[in-house]
């Protein structure tokens, strides 16, 4: 009885020594990077079970400020950090080092029943910043344009915002939502929308339309000619060591990016 009652000890001592000993792994940020960054993570925990990562999203800016407090261990990007982040981030005595993780455009959507095919970066300003207002003033329907944006704390708003608005403003009446996700479903569901959201996100509930008339594709994102091409990021506090590195070595590895491809974003080569 009392060998009985030991091995039983003994059993819950080395499961709580097991559970004690898994290396968790902790990101936040991009919704962007979110299905990036979650199918790898299975892929590589399924691979290693003696590590757990949890992710969560919030956007870009999120994820940059919990790695300036200390509270993650990446930082999830769609975006470079800007100079006074990074500035911000020394000062708190955090060395922020970014790796890339894919490339993406940033691909710009309407109502699958929308006319319009293609519209010029001015256009596109024109209509953010509210000069433009009825989609009759481009050459379809008589329907007011709704306006669809990524909230503040969005990298996706911050490239937008770089590669569109010129210093612009975003009209005040814009719906600021909160994910890729939200503003593709929104769009899907209102005539007269307009958004904007990674190639990851792209239905056949919506249509993208064509940028100075070219299409966000693997070729045209890798060489550029659509403007709104950009790189992910994962951000770390110095170099990444131990399972941090071999995460996000995984996914830069042939077999990581098979993955980042097969989510609907572009691989690095």
């Amino acid at each position: 009885m009392k060998n009985k009652v030991f091995m039983i000890i003994l059993t819950l001592v080395l499961i709580t020594f097991t559970a004690l000993a898994k290396t968790n792994i902790t990101c936040s940020g991009s919704t962007t990077v979110l299905p990036i960054a979650q199918a790898t993570a299975e892929a590589f925990m399924n691979a290693l079970p003696e590590i757990n990562i949890s992710i969560r999203g919030g956007g870009s800016g999120v994820g940059i400020a919990a790695l300036m407090n200390g509270t993650v261990d990446i930082a999830n990007s769609s975006r470079p950090m800007k100079a006074k982040e990074i500035t911000q981030a020394k000062s708190k005595g955090i060395q922020p080092v970014a790796y890339a993780i894919a490339l993406d455009g940033i691909a710009v959507i309407v109502h699958s029943s929308n006319p319009i095919t293609n519209l010029s970066i001015k256009q596109l300003r024109d209509i953010y910043s509210g000069k433009i207002s009825n989609w009759n003033e481009l050459g379809g329907s008589n329907l007011p344009i709704v306006v669809i944006s990524r909230d503040v704390s969005s990298g996706t708003f911050e490239v937008f915002n770089e590669k569109v608005m010129a210093g612009a403003k975003v009209i005040s009446s814009a719906q600021l939502l909160a994910s890729n996700n939200a503003v593709a479903t929104t769009v899907s569901t209102t005539p007269g929308a307009i958004g904007y959201a990674g190639l990851g996100f792209l239905s056949n509930k919506v249509k993208a339309v064509t940028i100075e008339n070219v299409i966000p594709s693997e070729k045209t994102v890798k060489d550029s000619t659509y403007k709104l091409a950009r790189k992910l990021y994962m951000y770390t506090n110095g170099k990444a060591k131990g399972a941090v590195n071999d995460y996000i070595a995984f996914i830069q590895s042939d077999a990581g990016q098979k993955i980042v491809q097969e989510q609907g974003f572009i691989t690095l080569k």
